[in-house]
């Protein structure tokens, strides 16, 4: 499960730090204010623009700048950072540093997940000036930036005055951790270093970073658990499928404690692998359309009435919308919204507080569960390799599978991994993280770094490549995973391994026929 995600944030009373440790500047001012909410890593890019605001950061007790390579790869740092720790930051210098991120950007935003964007901005003076400065693309409008940004973050600040610049910082932080989206700071080069009076903790009452949380509707509570349990108390084989907004409405806790009291076959979509415990004695696996965990899609798509729970139906989750489960008989309940088969929908209802309230009204019904485990066959091992044979990956993958422990966590990138990651079976307590909706190639290794940092005490386990790795035999990914969880257990440890180029999992051949023929569909004609 994703462990930690939520609780980075932090309990102290912001109104008791100390007289001694008053910021005085803007730059003080952030570097304190993200320690406060949890932060004590930045990925970053250093550029002229932004150097000033990175030895306030250097200086900040608690706060470490991790140097990047590029600013793409500093954005997936932090959006593997705040997956486990429930908020993330990267710092990068102004356009060609922003312009580079924002890639990431848009992955971190597909995912609901909170990232605070840090831009080094050109000197206050600049703007209006109509000068054309270096690393912009020869134009004097500053805004083109500030104009992407906008399409991929919930709230944008540029900062060019020391005035409001207190409210834009904890007003952009605020909306972050609210709506669990990436927000973008720009701030002036110029003004980091300026002492002001508002910066000062002692000068005026600080603002809460975290909102009380919001309410759900009583009477509308009631009335959706009351509709929801008279359908599902009635059917004879109902499920619950979990998806990956389970993360975002904290409700992942409540999700369990309705499928130990209900009784029904548990399933997740393939971004919410990990959100469930797959050691539950009800749980069958992956609903995934063609490319189902064995037996799983039968159970579901047969089922008299279905509970989707959190999930996101979107093109690549639905396999081209093509999922045959019975839309009369399916519930869906989004973070503050619950659907019922007919139309009718009850708003202003968070997630959490349906599922607690449905525990007590569901009747346990072992019925959905008990036809799965009737014709599951559990599946075989892969062919004994012969001595010397040349790698199979459904091998490299039984072997990772033997690796497993409560204490890692399994990234997953773009490709054929999405596939032999979903059929792990992960130990209690082992994490997931997947990037399907946005499916950015490259996301998981930079959200390996951060979730590596964010998470010392865990072991990272990333699998990438559609057999673009250089270990030729078993014999020899033996003995490498032996040195890998040995005496190198402490340190990073790279195996590649060499595969054929056709040997791939039938679910990749089945989804890319699938979707190769969504993307020749001819043109409808104009009429």
């Amino acid at each position: 499960m994703a462990k930690n995600f939520g609780k980075g944030f932090p309990t102290e009373d912001c109104s008791t730090v100390s007289m001694a440790t008053d910021p005085s500047t803007m730059g003080q001012y952030l570097a304190r204010r993200l320690v406060q909410i949890g932060v004590s890593d930045i990925f970053s890019v250093p550029g002229i623009s932004n150097l000033a605001i990175f030895d306030y950061f250097m200086a900040e007790k608690g706060l470490n700048l991790v140097g990047c390579c590029s600013e793409l790869n500093a954005g997936y740092g932090a959006d593997g950072y705040a997956r486990c720790r429930g908020v993330g930051t990267c710092a990068v210098t102004f356009t060609v540093g922003s312009l580079s991120l924002i890639n990431a950007i848009a992955g971190a935003y597909s995912e609901d997940l909170p990232v605070i964007c840090i831009v080094g901005g050109p000197n206050s003076n600049d703007y209006g000036s109509k000068k054309i400065l270096h690393h912009t693309i020869g134009l004097p409008d500053f805004n083109q930036e500030f104009r992407c940004f906008q399409n991929v973050t919930c709230y944008q600040a540029v900062i060019d005055n020391l005035e409001d610049a207190r409210w834009q910082i904890d007003r952009a932080i605020s909306k972050c951790l609210e709506e669990s989206k990436p927000v973008y700071i720009s701030i002036c080069c110029n003004l980091v270093a300026i002492p002001h009076p508002s910066f000062s903790f002692s000068a005026q009452p600080l603002i809460p970073l975290s909102l009380s949380p919001k309410q759900s509707n009583q009477l509308g509570l009631e009335m959706a658990v009351k509709k929801a349990s008279d359908l599902l108390n009635t059917v004879i084989k109902p499920v619950m499928i979990g998806g990956k907004k389970l993360r975002l409405a904290k409700a992942q806790a409540a999700f369990l404690e309705l499928a130990d009291a209900c009784g029904y076959a548990v399933a997740v979509t393939p971004s919410a692998k990990g959100m469930f415990p797959e050691n539950h004695p009800h749980f069958i696996g992956t609903y995934w359309g063609i490319v189902s965990t064995a037996f799983c899609g039968e159970t579901v798509e047969i089922a008299d009435a279905s509970l989707f729970i959190g999930a996101t139906l979107d093109e690549l989750e639905t396999v081209d919308y093509s999922l045959t489960y019975k839309k009369n008989k399916a519930i869906i309940v989004e973070p503050d919204r619950v659907m019922f088969p007919n139309g009718s929908s009850f708003g202003l209802i968070l997630m959490k507080d349906f599922l607690q309230a449905l525990t007590k009204r569901l009747k346990p019904n072992l019925t959905a569960y008990e036809n799965y485990h009737r014709i599951y066959v559990p599946e075989s091992s892969p062919p004994q390799s012969e001595l010397g044979e040349a790698l199979r990956v459904n091998v490299l993958f039984k072997h990772i599978q033997k690796m497993l422990t409560n204490n890692m966590t399994v990234i997953s990138e773009t490709g054929d991994s999405w596939f032999h990651c979903q059929k792990l079976k992960l130990p209690k307590s082992c994490g997931y993280e997947v990037q399907l909706l946005y499916a950015s190639i490259g996301w998981s290794l930079g959200a390996t770094l951060g979730y590596a940092q964010a998470a010392p005490n865990e072991r990272v386990v990333l699998c990438i490549g559609d057999g673009s790795f250089q270990v030729q035999t078993e014999e020899e990914l033996v003995n490498a995973i032996e040195t890998a969880m040995g005496d190198k257990s402490n340190c990073l440890c790279f195996i590649e391994a060499i595969v054929h180029r056709d040997d791939t999992s039938k679910e990749l051949l089945q989804l890319g026929n699938k979707l190769a023929a969504i993307a020749s569909r001819p043109p409808k004609p104009v009429l």
